[in-house]
């Protein structure tokens, strides 16, 4: 193989592990975030912040390899995905499941100088993120199980702490469920009408004339959710100014796809990193900066 045709290869494999579009990784990395910020009240060891933030990066390309393997049929009959390299038969679907499982296997590389209790979440994890493609053909809501594998870091983090996971964290899972059904509803209302036409099950189909509101509805659940970590662990106004921030955010994408437009709806789902780094900001300007204020 020339150093061209290596190079073109490496181009295909960017583009099936996504990382040409780092919103995915974003969505996965600001709950775990919030999950290592929580835990050690603003002091998360520097080398665990980066184990996790490689490896979200990792299981998040694995992820989406397993996603485009488990949709290689259907993509073809979307316009959004019909390019991507499986669907476009770029790539074999042996070399596509060999290099989920390469990333899979340097995700757990990666995690091996933590304790047992983390080891032993990573395979739930995994089962998390390698089924949840195959979820949209029986589960009417999808998003739900996506927010689970999405979250799954804040379990996680906490384990790699108090290598035990309160209740509190599974709290803060919950909001990161919430807030996941409302971003991806948002995704899902962009390929609605091809979603119909191929028999996928997605919370926007589901949730019909009332998915903007359904949308609406999660954003307050999650907010109200970060609220109540908050009232429980005692939190001051800087947090809830950072979750105020994150309300407006989400007014902010109500008016984006009040009139369900695609290119709209499709903005505001990008537009859900800076919801979740406003929540992030909360919990830095509580945790660090509160007494520098």
């Amino acid at each position: 193989m020339t150093l061209d045709e290596l190079k073109a290869r490496m181009d295909v494999y960017e583009r099936l592990m996504r990382l040409d579009k780092p919103i995915g990784i974003l969505l996965l990395l600001w709950p775990t975030l919030w999950g290592l910020w929580a835990v050690t009240w603003g002091s998360p060891p520097l080398m665990v912040v980066w184990i996790f933030v490689l490896g979200t990066v990792l299981m998040r390309s694995a992820g989406c390899v397993i996603n485009d393997y488990a949709d290689r049929d259907f993509d073809p009959h979307v316009e959004r995905t019909k390019n991507r390299p499986l669907a476009a038969k770029v790539v074999s679907t042996k070399e596509a499941l060999g290099l989920a499982a390469v990333l899979a296997l340097l995700a757990f590389i990666l995690i091996l100088p933590l304790n047992k209790v983390v080891w032993l979440l990573s395979v739930p994890a995994l089962l998390l993120a390698a089924s949840y493609p195959f979820t949209k053909r029986f589960l009417a809501i999808p998003q739900a199980y996506l927010g689970v594998a999405f979250g799954f870091g804040i379990p996680m983090g906490y384990a790699a702490i108090l290598e035990m996971v309160p209740w509190g964290a599974w709290v803060l899972l919950a909001a990161n469920v919430f807030w996941a059904i409302a971003y991806d509803t948002e995704y899902a209302m962009v390929d609605r009408e091809d979603d119909l036409k191929i028999g996928i099950k997605t919370s926007a189909i589901t949730f019909g004339r009332f998915d903007v509101m359904a949308v609406m509805c999660c954003y307050a659940l999650a907010l109200a959710l970060l609220a109540w970590f908050g009232l429980l662990n005692r939190y001051g106004l800087l947090f809830y100014i950072g979750l105020a921030m994150a309300a407006a955010i989400a007014i902010y994408h109500y008016l984006l796809i009040r009139g369900r437009e695609r290119e709209k709806c499709f903005k505001a789902f990008l537009h859900n990193t800076w919801f979740g780094a406003a929540v992030f900001a909360g919990f830095v300007a509580e945790l660090n900066l509160k007494s520098y204020l």
